[in-house]
């Protein structure tokens, strides 16, 4: 069996060294790129399953990496920062990351957060196309037609976007979201995470995104997708 491939874009050798020996003995391929320039490249030529990605690198900020990423790529990433504030992991969040890790990390948290994102990744996908109203997700390339306009979703947006789907017309609770998608995750438990996928969400999806139609808030409980 192949193993899944791990790409780290962080200048600082000591914690890419420690974390690409504790990956490798998990059974990851690991590679690695010291600047955001190198990283975009080596995104673009090997394809990894999963980019760990460190916000303070010598040329690009990491928050722009990240954007630059998720205008040409779905591949999950997981953001490494010393910066622990609600508003930085959010802002992290915000730009489309998966998942964010403050370091110093244990690395069998690193681990467990590795595996809970490419859980999602490797989701069983229905062969033929899931429709709900409006709506149809393609699973072969993991996006959604809407009114017959197609749209782009990360992986994590999409995950979201299938569990509304699979449950329209119910009103989710946010514990409920976080509990399905991100079980493992102490951040996503501890902040307006959801929320903030939501919006992102909400940006590729609604008409209007400050007045939805198709996901709505339910004041004090959560969310609900509407199907007309």
């Amino acid at each position: 069996m192949t193993r899944q491939s791990i790409l780290i874009i962080d200048d600082d050798q000591d914690i890419v060294k420690t974390v690409t020996a504790n990956l490798e003995l998990d059974g990851f391929a690991v590679r690695s790129a010291s600047s955001g320039g190198a990283g975009l490249a080596a995104v673009e030529a090997q394809a990894p399953d999963l980019v760990l990605l460190d916000l303070g690198l010598p040329d690009i900020d990491g928050i722009k990496v990240c954007q630059i990423l998720r205008r040409d790529s779905d591949v999950p990433v997981i953001m490494l920062s010393a910066r622990d504030t609600v508003a930085d992991k959010l802002l992290g969040l915000e730009c489309g990351a998966d998942d964010y890790l403050v370091k110093p990390f244990n690395a069998l948290e690193l681990s467990a957060r590795i595996r809970t994102v490419l859980r999602r990744v490797r989701r069983s996908e229905p062969a033929a196309p899931c429709r709900s109203g409006e709506v149809c997700l393609n699973y072969r390339d993991h996006t959604a037609t809407i009114h017959g306009r197609e749209v782009g979703l990360t992986r994590t947006e999409f995950a979201l976007l299938e569990l509304f789907v699979s449950h329209a017309g119910e009103t989710l609770s946010r514990d409920f979201i976080q509990g399905q998608n991100w079980a493992d995750s102490k951040l996503y438990s501890n902040s307006r995470a959801v929320d903030v996928h939501v919006q992102r969400l909400r940006k590729k999806i609604e008409e209007n995104p400050q007045t939805p139609r198709l996901i709505l808030t339910i004041p004090g409980v959560g969310y609900r997708f509407e199907t007309t």
